[in-house]
C-alpha cells in the first residue's frame, strides 16, 4: 500500500471505516473441536476481532480495521513479553533505579544522555504521515494490557513477581526516543585504535582489524591519541549494556572495559546478520525464494517476535521487536523483505580543548562555546531522588570532562537525528506492493543501516541499501578527532547515492555484513565506512547458491546452518605440507589433514581448530609480531587479520617468516592439542565440538529467583555446531564455548506459495516462563530445523490451538 493510497479517504491507513470483522475472516471459522476457545473484552478496541494462536505460538491478529491490528500487535505483545518490553522501556528510558534501587542510577544517567531530544514534529514527520496515528494505536494496546494486569484482572507475571515490580504505562514517545538500542558502530574501535597508537604507533592496529577499503590510517592534525583513556566511554558503555542482576547481597558486576574493547573488532561479525534473495530461474519451485536470519545476541525471551497482522488492505507476517510497532523481517501478500547491517560508520567521538576560566565552555572555531546543561530527577527505590546534571555540546552528549587536562570529549551520531530510531521505518515498507513502492519506503530509513532483500510474487528480486550515511569531507571516522570545527559532518548522503541492484544478471544476491559496495560505485570513494564483517560466511553462501541451479526450500534452510568455515579452510591449508616428530602435535595434524573443515557439532576436529584458532593462534602470534607496548591494549587479535597476516608474514617475525609462521602454527597446535586433553580426556576420538561448544538461554532475572523459578526461567544447555565464521553464525565467549550470538530467529519464504515457508525463533515465542511456547522451539533450532510459517487463514485454522474473540469493552 503506497503512501498515496494510505491517505486517501477519509483521513489515513488508520481512520475507523464503517466496515465489518467479516472484511478479513470468514464469519464462522472452520476450527476442530481440540481448539481452546474464549472470548474478552477489551478498553481501547473499536471493533470486533480474533488473536489466533497456532501450535507453535505465533499469534494471527484479525481486526476490523488497520488501527485496531496495530492496537493488537501492542496488546498481544504485552500479553505474551510484558516483562521484556516493560524492562526495555525502563531501561531506553533511564527509568531503571525506580524499580530496583541505587545501584542502577549510574545506569539510568548514562541512558538518559542518549533519549532523542530534538522536536517531535520533526521526528514523526521524518518516518511519514501515518507514524504517530499507528504508534499511537501500538501503545494504546499495550496499555490496555497493562491496565488490565495492574487491576488484578490478568494474572501478574512470573518476571514481575520475582522481581518485586509492575508493568508501567506507555506514551507513543517513548517508542521513538529510546535509541541506545539502535547497534552501535565503531567509536569503541575509535578509541582503541587511539590507544594503540599512543602505545606503539598507528601500524601496529593492522593485526586488530582489517580495513575494507585499505586505507592508510592516521592521526587526525590535532589529536593527541594519548589523551584516550579506558574510562571515556564508560556512559556509552552502560547506556548500550543489558539490564543485569544480582543475588541478593551480591554486587551486580561493573563495566569489564578489557572485556568491552576486546569484544569491539568483533561487533559487526557477532550483530551481524545473513541474507539473500534468489530469482524464480534459479529454484525448483519456479519462485523466488528469500531468506534472512539476523544474527544478534542471545537471550531469553527471544529479541525478535513473530506476529501476523490481518485488516481490510493489511496482510503482513513476520518478524519485529515486540516493543515496536510493524514488522521488519517478514512478507506481505506481494512482496518479501529482510536484512542484514551494512556497516556505515554512523557516530565519531569528539575532544574539545575547555576553557580553563569556564570548564562549561569548549573551543569552537576562533571561540568558546557553551556546554548545554539539562537537569533532570532520577527516582530511587528506598531512597531519595538523586538529582543529575547532562550536559551537551553541539555534537552531542558529553561522555567526559577532564578540567584538570583542559579536556571534554563527546559523541556525534545519527542516533540523534530526527527519523533515526532503530527499525522503525518498517512500518512504512511492510505495506509496499511492489520495488518502486518499497524503494521510496526505504529512502526513509534512518538506523541502524541495513542492507535489505527484497522479492515479489511478479518474480522479481532485489537489493537496496538503506540508512543515514555521515558525509566526512576531511577525516575518515577511523579515531576521534578533534571538536573546534576541523572535522565536521557536512550531511547525510541521498537514498540515490547508497547501491541498490534489481533482478541482478546473476538469479541472486546476498549479504553477510561484508563490505560489498560493488567495485565501480562511487560511494567508494565517500569514507562511509571501513569496518565490515569477516568474509567468511558471504564466501561461502555465494559459493554454494552460485553452484546450484535450481535451489530449493531445503537447500535454503541448509544454508543457514551450513558449519564450514573458510577460515579453518585457509588455516588446514596452511598446515597441509607441515609434519612433526613431536606424537601430540603429529596426532593435531592427523586430525586437521582428515577434516573437510566443516565446524560440526560431532567434529572432533572442528573442536580442535576453533580451540586453536581462537584462544592459541592469535595469542602466540600476538607476542610474536605485536609490539610489546600495545599488546594489552590490542587484546585478542581479529581472526580475519591473523589469517590474512599468516598467509603472507612479513619481516614482523624476523628474518625468515615463513619458517617462524610453520613454528608457530605447530606449536600453537601442539597447546590446543594440551587443552583439550585436559577438556575432553586423552582419547580424541571421543572429542566433538558439541560438548563444549554451547548454546544455553539463562533469564536476566535467574539470581533473583528461587531454585524451581530459575529452573523454570531459564533454556537448556544444548550441543551446537558452526562458529562465527560459518553461516550457522554461532558466536561464543572463548572462556567457556557458550554460544553468545547468532542468529536466534532464521526465516525461509516461498514466495508467492507464502505457506510453505518456514521460520524458527529460539528458544520460543513467549515470554511467559509457564507458556508452552517459551522454550518449544530450542530443540529444532539447536537442530537446524524449523516451524512452518503460515499465512492463509485456512492453513492457519488447521494449525490452531486457541482462538480468542475480542470485543470492545462497554
Amino acid at each position: 500500500m503506497s503512501r498515496a493510497d494510505r491517505a486517501h479517504g477519509a483521513a489515513s491507513l488508520f481512520a475507523i471505516a464503517a466496515v465489518t470483522i467479516a472484511g478479513c475472516l470468514p464469519a464462522k471459522a472452520e476450527l476442530t473441536s481440540a481448539v481452546k476457545r474464549s472470548e474478552q473484552t477489551v478498553a481501547g478496541l473499536q471493533g470486533p476481532a480474533e488473536l489466533i494462536l497456532d501450535q507453535w505460538g505465533v499469534a494471527h491478529i484479525y481486526a476490523a480495521s488497520s488501527r485496531d491490528a496495530l492496537f493488537l500487535q501492542g496488546y498481544n505483545a504485552a500479553r505474551d513479553r510484558l516483562w521484556q518490553i516493560d524492562l526495555w522501556r525502563k531501561r531506553g528510558l533511564g527509568l531503571l533505579a525506580k524499580d530496583f534501587g541505587p545501584s542502577y542510577v549510574a545506569q539510568d544517567r548514562a541512558a538518559r544522555l542518549f533519549l532523542y531530544r530534538g522536536e517531535m514534529d520533526k521526528e514523526w514527520a521524518a518516518y511519514g504521515p501515518d507514524a504517530k496515528a499507528y504508534t499511537d494505536a501500538f501503545v494504546a494496546g499495550i496499555n490496555a494490557r497493562v491496565d488490565e494486569v495492574r487491576a488484578g484482572k490478568q494474572p501478574l507475571p512470573l518476571d514481575f513477581r520475582v522481581a518485586g515490580t509492575l508493568p508501567d504505562r506507555w506514551s507513543a514517545e517513548d517508542v521513538v526516543r529510546i535509541r541506545s538500542h539502535g547497534l552501535t558502530r565503531n567509536v569503541l574501535s575509535e578509541v582503541v585504535r587511539a590507544r594503540v597508537a599512543c602505545a606503539a604507533g598507528i601500524e601496529a592496529d593492522r593485526f586488530r582489524r582489517v580495513l575494507e577499503p585499505s586505507v592508510k590510517t592516521t592521526v587526525p592534525d590535532g589529536l593527541d591519541p594519548c589523551a584516550i583513556k579506558p574510562d571515556i566511554l564508560d556512559d556509552y558503555n552502560l547506556a548500550t549494556r543489558d539490564v543485569t542482576f544480582a543475588a541478593p547481597g551480591q554486587k551486580r558486576a561493573a563495566l569489564d572495559r578489557d572485556a568491552i574493547f576486546a569484544a569491539a573488532g568483533d561487533s559487526v561479525s557477532t550483530i551481524g546478520s545473513n541474507n539473500w534473495t534468489i530469482a524464480a530461474s534459479r529454484t525448483a519451485t519456479g519462485r523466488p525464494i528469500l531468506a534472512n536470519d539476523p544474527h544478534r545476541a542471545h537471550g531469553v525471551p527471544s529479541l525478535r517476535y513473530v506476529v501476523h497482522l490481518n485488516a481490510p488492505g493489511l496482510s503482513v507476517i513476520g518478524a519485529g521487536e515486540p516493543a515496536l510497532p510493524g514488522i521488519s523481517i517478514g512478507h506481505n501478500g506481494e512482496i518479501a523483505f529482510g536484512l542484514t547491517i551494512f556497516a556505515i560508520d554512523q557516530e565519531d567521538l569528539y575532544v574539545y580543548e575547555t576553557n580553563p576560566a569556564n570548564p562549561n565552555q569548549y573551543r569552537y572555531g576562533s571561540g568558546w562555546e557553551e556546554m548545554k546543561t539539562v537537569n533532570e530527577t532520577i527516582e530511587v527505590k528506598g531512597e531519595a531522588p538523586r538529582q543529575i546534571e547532562l550536559k551537551f555540546t553541539r555534537h552531542g552528549p558529553v561522555m567526559k570532562a577532564e578540567p584538570e587536562e583542559k579536556r571534554a570529549f563527546a559523541i556525534r551520531t545519527v542516533w540523534f537525528e530526527p527519523g533515526t530510531s532503530a527499525y522503525f521505518n518498517s512500518a512504512e515498507y511492510m505495506t509496499a506492493k511492489d520495488w518502486p513502492g518499497f524503494k521510496k519506503a526505504m529512502a526513509e530509513w534512518g538506523a541502524p543501516s541495513e542492507n535489505q532483500v527484497y522479492a515479489d510474487n511478479k518474480g522479481n528480486i532485489g537489493w537496496i541499501v538503506g540508512g543515514r550515511a555521515p558525509q566526512r569531507p576531511n577525516h575518515d571516522g577511523l579515531m576521534p578527532v578533534p571538536g573546534d570545527g576541523r572535522y565536521e559532518w557536512t550531511g547525510f548522503l541521498k537514498a540515490g547515492e547508497l547501491p541498490e541492484v534489481f533482478n541482478p544478471t546473476e538469479g541472486f544476491f546476498a549479504t553477510a555484513n561484508e563490505m560489498n559496495i560493488p567495485k565501480d560505485h562511487p560511494l567508494l570513494a565517500k569514507r562511509i565506512g571501513y569496518e565490515w564483517s569477516d568474509p567468511s560466511r558471504i564466501n561461502r553462501i555465494k559459493a554454494v547458491l552460485g553452484t546450484k541451479d535450481k535451489v530449493t526450500l531445503a537447500d535454503a534452510m541448509a544454508l543457514q546452518n551450513d558449519d564450514n568455515s573458510e577460515n579453518a579452510r585457509k588455516l588446514a591449508v596452511l598446515l597441509a605440507p607441515l609434519s612433526s616428530d613431536d606424537p601430540v602435535t603429529a596426532e593435531g595434524l592427523k586430525l586437521i589433514k582428515g577434516w573437510n573443515q566443516a565446524i560440526a557439532v560431532d567434529s572432533a576436529a572442528a573442536a580442535l581448530s576453533e580451540v586453536w584458532m581462537s584462544k592459541h593462534l592469535g595469542r602466540a602470534l600476538t607476542v610474536k609480531a605485536v609490539p610489546e607496548k600495545a599488546r594489552s591494549v590490542i587484546g585478542p587479535l581479529d581472526v580475519a587479520a591473523v589469517v590474512a597476516y599468516l598467509e603472507a608474514p612479513d619481516n614482523a617475525l624476523g628474518a625468515e617468516p615463513k619458517a617462524a609462521r610453520n613454528a608457530l602454527l605447530l606449536e600453537t597446535l601442539k597447546a590446543a592439542m594440551e587443552e583439550l586433553r585436559q577438556t575432553l580426556g586423552p582419547d580424541t576420538a571421543t572429542w566433538n565440538w558439541g560438548k563444549i561448544h554451547h548454546a544455553q538461554f539463562d533469564h536476566a532475572l535467574s539470581p533473583l529467583a528461587g531454585g524451581p523459578d530459575r529452573a523454570q526461567l531459564n533454556v537448556g544447555r544444548l550441543a551446537m555446531g558452526g562458529s562465527a565464521f560459518s553461516p550457522r553464525a554461532a558466536s561464543y565467549r572463548i572462556s567457556d564455548f557458550r554460544v553468545i550470538a547468532g542468529a536466534s530467529f532464521r526465516m525461509v519464504l516461498d514466495v508467492g506459495n507464502w505457506d510453505d515457508s518456514r521460520f524458527i525463533n529460539t528458544p520460543g515465542q513467549s515470554g511467559d516462563a509457564y507458556s508452552p511456547h517459551y522454550r518449544d522451539l530450542a530443540p529444532l533450532w539447536a537442530a537446524g530445523d524449523y516451524a512452518p510459517l503460515l499465512y492463509s487463514r485456512e492453513a492457519i485454522e488447521k494449525a490452531a490451538r486457541s482462538v480468542i474473540a475480542l470485543k470492545p469493552a462497554g
